[in-house]
């Protein structure tokens, strides 16, 4: 197995099972609807907004997070409890096991340790501080997704991962055990740790390094447990295939959907607010409950804005978001109503007492 960027090369059956998907043509994976793989158009615009933009990416003080650790010492009572731990990485409790999502507690979602992207908040609990985890779940090989070293630690608690095709390869050059990889094509489904898991379609690309571009899959996840059924989008943009998703395995007790960065320019691989919205409405809808947003500093718009957006449109449309704090574990049937808690940063900071005194970040 040779290195890529610190990674690893499908070989042997893992890359016979790459060679035998539909997805695989040419030696890449592709979407079922050709996108653009990223920035289309003009990129002079996008280079103002960069260097120009007044969007404040960053939040302007320290992000309320909540130490998870009292809740998880008792069981959810109705079989179901979430902790987003930033990003896309949350911990979830369904029907007795806990499955980590993209876990990425570095800090930076950067191949280098001095450059890249770095954290608005600290993790709500440290790596060695997780509880026993029944199943690891990435969606795809992205940084800001599969994070080296948290990989590295995680393997040496022999803890099962599940992934998507050829992404396994990377798992063992970061020490995984290959007994305790399960990777899955689209549609394909496996039950580890006591959870049914099915790869659905995504619409994204993958790869960590400059020649490794499309050579594992990505994927959007159902999750089942004996009373629950959840739905992980990863990272994706608009797909017609989210009908087919719903049709065949909805409704869902809560869909997790990437609702940062974003830009009209990259409407093919992230789905934004908007679009988050149309594809919980293609699901079947449910608790929507936005993820990948408000952690690191990935695109051009203010840090709070994905939120903010979707709130107004969410209320407009009369759609239930789910919207715990950070490290708040929280059974979703138990959540009453949707908290803008983001906005306290903002109101702390300017000594504001109330959400209309806060700069409009909504358009």
């Amino acid at each position: 197995m040779s290195s890529v960027n610190g990674g690893g090369q499908a070989s042997g059956l893992r890359l016979e099972r790459v060679r035998a998907s539909r997805q695989f043509e040419e030696g890449r994976f592709r979407n079922t609807a050709p996108v653009g793989p990223g920035i289309q158009g003009n990129p002079l615009p996008l280079l103002g907004e960069y260097f120009f933009g007044g969007s404040q990416r960053t939040p302007p003080g320290p992000l309320p997070v909540v130490d998870p650790r009292p809740v998880w010492a008792t069981r959810p009572e109705s079989g179901f409890r979430v902790t987003w731990l930033g990003h896309s990485t949350l911990l979830l409790e369904l029907n007795g096991a806990r499955v980590l999502t993209d876990p990425v507690f570095g800090e930076r979602a950067s191949p280098m340790s001095f450059a890249g992207p770095r954290r608005f908040h600290p993790t709500p609990v440290a790596l060695d501080a997780l509880p026993d985890l029944d199943v690891v779940l990435l969606s795809h090989d992205h940084y800001d997704h599969l994070c080296r070293s948290t990989v590295e630690a995680l393997a040496k608690r022999r803890v099962p991962f599940v992934t998507a095709l050829g992404v396994g390869a990377h798992l063992e050059a970061y020490g995984v055990a290959p007994e305790l990889i399960t990777e899955l094509d689209w549609w394909e489904r496996a039950t580890v740790g006591g959870v049914g898991f099915t790869a659905t379609p995504a619409q994204h690309f993958s790869g960590r390094g400059v020649k490794d571009r499309n050579r594992t899959l990505w994927a959007s996840w159902v999750l089942e447990g004996e009373r629950h059924r959840l739905f992980f989008s990863g990272d994706t943009g608009l797909t017609s295939e989210f009908e087919e998703i719903g049709r065949r395995h909805g409704p869902f007790d809560l869909v997790m959907l990437e609702v940062g960065a974003f830009h009209p320019s990259w409407g093919g691989i992230h789905l934004g607010p908007e679009n988050a919205l149309k594809a919980h409405a293609m699901l079947g809808g449910g608790p929507l409950m936005p993820v990948h947003w408000g952690t690191f500093n990935l695109a051009f718009h203010a840090w709070d804005e994905p939120a903010e957006t979707l709130v107004r449109m969410a209320s407009e449309q009369q759609v239930r978001l789910f919207t715990p704090r950070l490290g708040a574990a929280t059974e979703p049937s138990h959540f009453e109503r949707s908290t803008s808690w983001w906005r306290e940063v903002s109101e702390r900071v300017s000594g504001a007492s109330a959400p209309g005194a806060r700069r409009d970040q909504t358009g």
